[in-house]
Order: structure tokens, then sequence, then C-alpha cells
């Protein structure tokens, strides 16, 4: 029992030191201003630098709605290794935790809250980024399943540009019917 305790308290560390260790990098600029009713929705998952969950996805959504106060409720589905295979679903609840509503903590499991910045959005909120201070994850988001290549080519040089390193993104496919 002793020993299951410390292994246990051993990868509790782990995680937390993994998702918020030392960062080297100054903090994301986040968008200006975000109007919470209009971000809300459905957005597909165009690219991604993935977290581990996210290998091999299809078909990938987020959908978000504004419950009371700071919370937003999210699912995030895709199928996993084709456009067939299993359709999996997380619920992690969102905190926004700035004035401008850009920053927000992300919980998939409680205590912990993983950071997420919304870095940039165009002005009709059909093309969002996401991303996190340690320039780990980021996700390019749209309202619809495909863009145009010329938009992408524009999110991911906005990506590079705020010190990711582009060669980890991974375009996400999509079904036109999705």
């Amino acid at each position: 029992m002793k020993r299951a305790l410390i292994i246990g308290g051993i990868l509790v560390v782990t995680l937390l030191l993994s998702l918020f260790g030392l960062n080297r990098n100054p903090p994301l600029d986040t968008v200006e201003q975000v109007d919470l009713p209009r971000f809300m929705g459905k957005w597909y998952v165009i690219a991604s630098i993935p977290t581990f969950l996210e290998k091999d996805i299809f078909n990938a959504t987020e959908t978000y709605e504004l419950l009371d106060g700071n919370k937003v409720a999210t699912t995030f589905s895709f199928n996993k290794d084709s456009f067939d295979g299993e359709r999996k679903t997380f619920e992690p609840m969102g905190f926004v935790e700035s004035a401008n509503n850009a920053i927000w903590g992300m919980q998939f499991l409680w205590p912990i809250k993983a950071d997420y910045r919304i870095i940039y959005l165009d002005d009709d909120y059909d093309t969002t980024i996401i991303g996190r201070n340690k320039r780990d994850y980021v996700w390019i988001m749209a309202r619809t399943p495909q863009i145009n290549p010329d938009t992408y080519d524009l999110l991911v040089t906005l990506v590079d540009d705020v010190g990711y390193e582009v060669s980890n993104l991974v375009k996400v496919p999509q079904s036109r019917t999705n």
C-alpha cells in the first residue's frame, strides 16, 4: 500500500510538472476581445500540434456552450484512426479567466486547468488559433471542415510567428459531410 502511494505521488508530481513546468517563453499575446456568445458553437480542428489524445484522429470538432458565470461546457469529439473509426468524446470544462475573454483554463481532470489562449480570431469568427504559453500544443480551427489553402498558410505563418515549431503541425482529416 505504501509503495502504491509513493508511485501515485510520483505520477501526480510528474503530471503537474509537465502541465505547469517552467516556461521560458514570454506569454502569448491574445486577441483584444472575444465576444463569448459569438465564439460559442462548433469548431472543426483543421490542424494541431497534438496532445497524446489527438494522435491519429479524424473529424475532430470542439463545441462550446456558455454556461452561467465564467464556465464553458466543452465537447471534444473525433474518430480514432480513420473516418469510420470509433467516435470518442471528451467533455472538459472551460473557465474564462480574463476580462477580454481570451484566456481560459481548460479542465479535463480536477483540479488541474490547462492553459488555453485565443491568440487569433478573424473578424467574422470563422477561423481561430488556440495556443498555450509553453508552445507545446496549438490548434487551428474553423467553422467549416475545410478552409482555403491560402487561409491555412496564413494561419500556419501566424503559429510560426509566435514561436511554435510548425514542422510539428499535423493536419486533421475532415470528411466533407462531418
